[in-house]
């Protein structure tokens, strides 16, 4: 039965997939233009949030890098200024409060407004439950999401006096499904897309909709944060294919960005069938 299923996935995901890129042929989607605007990426030392760097650099952007490694944020910025960037670099802890305060409050002062704010600094520490040590689990919910609490506090305000601004959220597709020995980090995704949805919910009955929002929910990515990453259906993607879908999705005021698109009706299809299976499952009590 369940190989069944995971067949009836697959073909739905092709199809989907088929259609998708037909309709990206023939629509493309309007993009907007971020020359000139102050971005700033948390994280921007690494993986992602390094080659997102680039690609805003590319589109002439005011950067603003912060991560708590002085020598990958600095490499950052060397190549982001060879590209033609101005490139501003802090060394800042994501999980530390008073830090972010502190550095939102000196990046204000010498470079200005904050216009797009990509929250992508992360932690993983891959354990069963009973393994994970307990400032592990703190430090995950820390960055993967108080971090963005404190982050967006701070840059909030000047956003809604504009109402002007883009905030993204680099989650994971543990935020919309499950995977073993990942249980606090999957939580904390969860939280960071429930933290995207209820501030896209507010900032729009606030009347606030020149304030864009998008989340990124990546399946797994080979930054080497993990050993070896696999999964049964979905693939491991390079950053680099992840930094490009996430720049053409804030291009293009994509709320949700899902990489590869197709997760997004994959996920739909495995909750139909698990429901299903559950739905079976009850009927043979």
């Amino acid at each position: 039965m369940n190989l069944i299923l995971e067949f009836l996935l697959l073909v739905g995901v092709i199809i989907y997939s088929y259609l998708e890129s037909l309709v990206k042929l023939f629509i493309p989607r309007r993009r907007k233009s971020v020359t000139g605007q102050t971005v700033l990426i948390t994280g921007a030392g690494h993986g992602i949030g390094r080659l997102t760097a680039y690609e805003f650099a590319k589109q002439k952007s005011r950067l603003v890098l912060w991560d708590i490694n002085k020598r990958g944020v600095e490499e950052t910025a060397d190549k982001c200024r060879k590209l033609g960037a101005v490139v501003h670099v802090f060394v800042v802890d994501c999980s530390n409060r008073a830090e972010i305060y502190n550095s939102v409050d000196q990046v204000k002062r010498e470079v200005g407004d904050v216009e797009i704010v990509v929250n992508n600094a992360g932690a993983i520490y891959p354990a069963d439950l009973l393994s994970a040590k307990d400032e592990e689990i703190t430090k995950t919910f820390e960055v993967n999401i108080l971090g963005h609490f404190w982050i967006i506090k701070a840059l909030l305000p000047s956003m809604l006096r504009r109402n002007s601004g883009h905030i993204v959220t680099v989650a994971s597709v543990c935020g919309h499904g499950v995977i073993p020995y990942l249980i606090p980090y999957c939580s904390s995704k969860f939280a960071a897309v429930g933290f995207h949805r209820a501030l896209t919910a507010e900032l729009d009955t606030l009347g606030k909709t020149g304030i864009k929002t998008s989340c990124l929910c990546p399946v797994f990515v080979n930054t080497g944060f993990t050993k070896n990453p696999s999964t049964r259906l979905w693939p491991v993607l390079e950053p680099e294919e992840v930094a490009r879908s996430l720049i053409n999705g804030i291009l293009t005021n994509k709320k949700m960005i899902f990489v590869p698109s197709y997760i997004n009706i994959s996920l739909i299809l495995e909750k139909k069938s698990r429901r299903s299976v559950e739905r079976s499952h009850w009927h043979a009590r």
